[in-house]
């Protein structure tokens, strides 16, 4: 099933992208990836959709919340290494 793609457009004062001299391009694609990385770290949104608005590929999605210390196995610590005991 293909989704379908929505617009939202949100408003911005112009120094802002003066004042932290990204391009409105890039804006856009540090949004969607802070948005992704929030969503799936409270668990509004699985690893693939969040992915998926981050613009990258599940794996490296999941490496870089790991990086980022957002949990993204099911279980905690101590209960993997129970699990791996």
């Amino acid at each position: 099933m293909k989704s379908s793609i929505r617009e939202i457009k949100i408003e911005l004062p112009e120094d802002v992208l003066l004042s932290a001299s990204i391009s409105e391009h890039q804006l856009v694609k540090e949004m969607r990836e802070v948005l992704a990385y929030k969503l799936y770290s409270e668990g509004r949104l699985s690893g693939g959709i969040a992915a998926k608005l981050a613009g990258m590929p599940r794996v490296p999605f999941l490496l870089k919340a790991g990086q980022q210390n957002i949990e993204w196995l099911p279980y905690g610590k101590d209960e993997v290494r129970r699990k791996l005991s």
